[in-house]
């Protein structure tokens, strides 16, 4: 057998279809484009998916309402009596040692809210305290750092 008696099996390949070559082909006259219109014309396959054919586009009749504040900063929230709960007096309480215990998510920031009781002196380190959180941790004996990001 030579390089050149190589040929695919039957049926594994199929001609291409000359479309536009003819009345007697089949495809001729519009191709199979069918009639007039955008989409029969050449250039058309450019158009995004979400053009509506000149029509005012969704995203444009929909409302718009609100802003995003790209400057905003995001913390996630600690309840004093979750730090009670979980920890025990004179301990250390950290974001990293909140995110190993699964109290919160990600350490980017962490802010202390002043919902419910302390009784135990706790050494808590955050990003930022409510005024009600921090009186309450230093009232049981505790103290509170800030965290500079």
């Amino acid at each position: 057998m030579r390089l050149h008696e190589l040929s695919p099996n039957i049926g594994s390949t199929k001609n291409k279809k000359r479309i536009g070559r003819g009345l007697g082909s089949g495809k001729g006259r519009t191709a199979g484009r069918g009639q007039k219109g955008q989409k029969s014309r050449s250039g058309d396959r450019n158009l995004p998916p979400f053009f509506e054919g000149g029509q005012t586009p969704f995203l444009m009749r929909i409302p718009k309402r609100g802003f995003k504040n790209p400057n905003k900063k995001e913390y996630e929230i600690v309840n004093i009596e979750i730090l009670e709960k979980y920890f025990e007096a004179n301990e250390e309480i950290t974001p990293q040692i909140l995110k190993e215990k699964g109290i919160i998510h990600c350490t980017l920031a962490v802010k202390i809210l002043g919902n419910g009781e302390i009784t135990k002196p706790l050494k808590v380190k955050a990003h930022k305290f409510s005024k009600s959180a921090q009186e309450k941790i230093q009232s049981a004996g505790g103290s509170v750092e800030i965290i500079e990001q």
